[in-house]
Order: C-alpha cells, then structure tokens, then sequence
C-alpha cells in the first residue's frame, strides 16, 4: 500500500471523531399525528443529525389496494423529510421491508408491482436501496415498511456517470 493512502486511512478515525469543533445538531421530529410515537413509544419519526436525516419505519397501511397504499407511504416520507428541511431528492438511502416476499418468485412479483411506484418518487438519481423480505410487520393492515436516510441539499446536483447496459437476451424457457 502506498504509504500516502495508508497514512489517510490511519488518520480517518481522528478525523471523523475529532474533538475539535461542535458537536452536529441532534433535532427530533414528528410529523402532525405522529406526537405520541415520541412520547408513548419512545422513537422518534424524523431524526436530523447535522445535514443527515433518518426517518423511521413508515407503514404502507393506509388505502384500498396495494398500489395506494405503496403511494400513500411514499407521500408520508415526502412529509416526514420536510418537517426536517430535507425532500425526496435528498434521499440516498431507502431500506424496505416487504412481509409478502415468502420466497424468491412471490418477492420478485411484489417488486415488479412496488418499483414502478418507487420510480413515480424517484424518477432519477436513485437512491441506494435495500429491499429485505421478512415474517411480519408491526401494523398488521401494512403491505411494506419502508426507512430513509436523507442528507439535506444531496439533491441539488446530483451526478451519475453510469453507462446504460446492453439489452439483455430474451429468456430461451419463454
């Protein structure tokens, strides 16, 4: 290793943790309705740490299909990210917990019909993403949770210097 980039990445660690300047902000927040997750359940819907947002896990429980539902968790995130100054082009991260993903064919089904609806918010400049298959959910009417980490002003100018990839082949078993 040369020894320029080892001596960077010994130092990382007292730069990162530094002592020197302020602390970042720590400010809680939650939305108009959601008060009582702060108070009767102890967490906290919107964290802003410095210019980094977290927003906890929101339920796609509320509407009559899948598709409203998904847009309805959506639009909660849009509002959570603003009572924090943040909006959904600041977000690089998102993390999804999909309950109906009980193996591999049923989880691609359900993303097939949750992606399009993800691309309507994130039309560009996507987000890192996670999505996690799993046994339950705490909102028992929800068809996905979804959880976000947003750094306010990220999407001012945004880059992706990603080439489009060839077509793939068509499937032969089809």
């Amino acid at each position: 290793m040369k020894p320029r980039l080892l001596a960077l990445l010994l130092a990382l660690p007292a730069i990162a943790f530094a002592a020197d300047g302020p602390a970042p902000s720590r400010e809680h927040f939650a939305p108009k309705g959601m008060e009582a997750s702060y108070h009767d359940y102890h967490y906290t819907p919107v964290l802003k740490v410095g210019e980094m947002v977290i927003v906890s896990g929101i339920p796609a429980a509320h509407g009559d299909t899948y598709e409203e539902k998904v847009r309805n968790l959506f639009r909660a995130l849009e509002r959570h990210l603003q009572e924090a100054g943040a909006s959904l082009a600041d977000v690089v991260e998102l993390t999804s917990f999909h309950p109906g993903a009980t193996d591999s064919a049923a989880f691609n089904a359900e993303f097939a019909r949750f992606a399009p609806i993800h691309h309507e918010f994130f039309p560009d400049h996507y987000p890192a993403w996670s999505a996690v298959g799993t046994t339950a959910l705490l909102m028992p009417t929800a068809v996905v949770e979804l959880r976000a980490v947003a750094i306010i002003g990220s999407g001012k100018a945004p880059r992706a210097d990603i080439a489009r990839p060839a077509p793939r082949p068509a499937d032969p078993a089809n």
